[in-house]
């Protein structure tokens, strides 16, 4: 394995999971469609291809 160029792709996936998560979330508050002062997200990363199942839970402020 190619060790750099397994950290480039993986950085770009992530910049792109990033960035993608961010514009929809800003969006959601944007047009109203929350409920309180805080947005309660979840993130879920799986693969088809290996035993992975990773979760990443949090709290944003939105008031």
């Amino acid at each position: 394995m190619d060790e750099e160029r397994f950290n480039m792709a993986l950085r770009k996936f992530l910049k792109e999971v990033g960035v993608t998560s961010q514009r929809e979330i800003e969006k959601v508050v944007r047009d109203g469609k929350t409920d309180g002062q805080v947005l309660r997200v979840k993130m879920t990363l799986t693969s088809p291809d290996a035993p992975l199942d990773h979760v990443v839970e949090g709290a944003i402020p939105i008031a």
